[in-house]
């Protein structure tokens, strides 16, 4: 009967570890999905606004 319980607990810890992984990894995916779009946002912001070396500047030479 010890057995059982040994292993009952043995799978509990390894079935938990999955939803710790879980719970862990989907806020981390979500947070670096925003932050990759907030940072292109601002870059094409920063590219549309600071004058600079452009593809018409190019083709008057």
């Amino acid at each position: 009967m010890k057995k059982l319980h040994f292993v009952v607990i043995i799978a509990s810890v390894f079935f938990l570890q999955a939803c710790v992984h879980k719970i862990v990894t989907v806020p981390a995916k979500i947070a670096y999905k925003t932050t990759k779009g907030v940072v292109k946002g601002t870059v094409a912001v920063g590219k549309a606004i600071i004058p600079g070396d452009s593809d018409d500047d190019k083709k008057d030479d």
